[in-house]
């Protein structure tokens, strides 16, 4: 019998393709949001986005299985036919750049596709080899966002990444940390340098970034890139034991997952958050919780006090 991983085994590239809507890559008005409630505007250039990015953080490390390579471009199959466009990686996540890259080229590299990468390497020097290294294993003309990973060499990678935006190699750039690490340095370099996106984690318990970081990039205009919505499935599988609460319906959670990321996606200065996953119908789950209301002020309190009392 025909197995799913056979069939993955011996390529998808056609059939996925198939399931990719054809839909303009990006829409340029920055009223599109009140039209669309999944999709957000990039501050410095009014350019909207999906809300609901996908991130590659241990899930698209899987080395040269080809069963498993398979399973993540279905994974990125419906990623785009949902809608969604902000693909997220790093250097520092293993083989995620090339099964990035090679998931792309299955797919006839999706017009929709907001390419996010980082650079990460302590030699402010040697910053433009591995950002092209990179682009290279994405298999894709140019990066729309580079970000600076982790603060690493930060001053010397800012400056490689503003002559390649100057230059028209590069759209966006930014910053990112994570778990909460450095902010104090995250706020420093978000009020004196001009950034397009900065990535932090944030999630219904992580919540320091509320503090000053998030109105902070209000006030500056930076878009915000949300990385370990779900703690890396810790938070979801610890609430999964629960039941639902009766905000739930309200907002059209119908899992945690959903209540999660519409908590997320509900502060005002959010613009993407990049869940990882290795399922495609956690990926159309993710993508939908875009969709339908967002809690107000005072839900998102209920919510969180909700959360914290489980």
């Amino acid at each position: 019998m025909t197995t799913r991983r056979n069939v993955l085994a011996a390529g998808l590239g056609g059939a996925m393709a198939a399931l990719l809507p054809l839909r303009p890559a990006r829409a340029q008005t920055a009223g599109a949001q009140a039209a669309a409630p999944g999709v957000r505007t990039i501050p410095s250039s009014g350019e909207t986005i999906a809300a609901v990015g996908l991130g590659t953080w241990i899930t698209f490390n899987v080395g040269n299985d080809p069963v498993l390579r398979a399973e993540c471009a279905e994974v990125m199959a419906a990623f785009f036919a949902g809608g969604g466009q902000m693909i997220d990686s790093s250097p520092m996540y293993g083989s995620s750049q090339p099964v990035v890259g090679d998931g792309l080229q299955r797919l006839g590299r999706p017009e929709a596709l907001f390419s996010a990468d980082k650079v990460w390497t302590s030699d402010g020097s040697a910053g433009p080899a591995q950002i092209e290294q990179s682009r290279e294993l994405w298999r894709v003309p140019a990066f729309d966002l580079v970000q600076v990973h982790n603060l690493l060499a930060w001053q010397p990678h800012l400056r490689t990444l503003a002559d390649m935006k100057a230059d028209g190699r590069l759209r966006y750039l930014g910053i990112t940390t994570s778990e909460g690490r450095r902010h104090d340095l995250f706020e420093e370099i978000m009020r004196t340098e001009r950034l397009d996106f900065v990535q932090l984690s944030y999630n219904i318990v992580d919540r320091a970034a509320e503090e000053r970081l998030l109105p902070l990039a209000q006030d500056r205009g930076i878009a915000v890139i949300v990385n370990r919505p779900f703690r890396q499935g810790a938070l979801t599988r610890r609430l999964e034991r629960e039941p639902l609460p009766g905000w739930a319906a309200e907002i059209g959670a119908e899992t945690w997952a959903q209540a999660i990321l519409k908590f997320i996606l509900s502060h005002p200065a959010v613009t993407t958050a990049i869940p990882a996953t290795t399922r495609v119908d956690h990926v159309r789950e993710n993508l939908a919780a875009s969709a339908g209301p967002l809690p107000d002020a005072s839900l998102r309190a209920r919510m969180a006090a909700d959360v914290a009392a489980l």
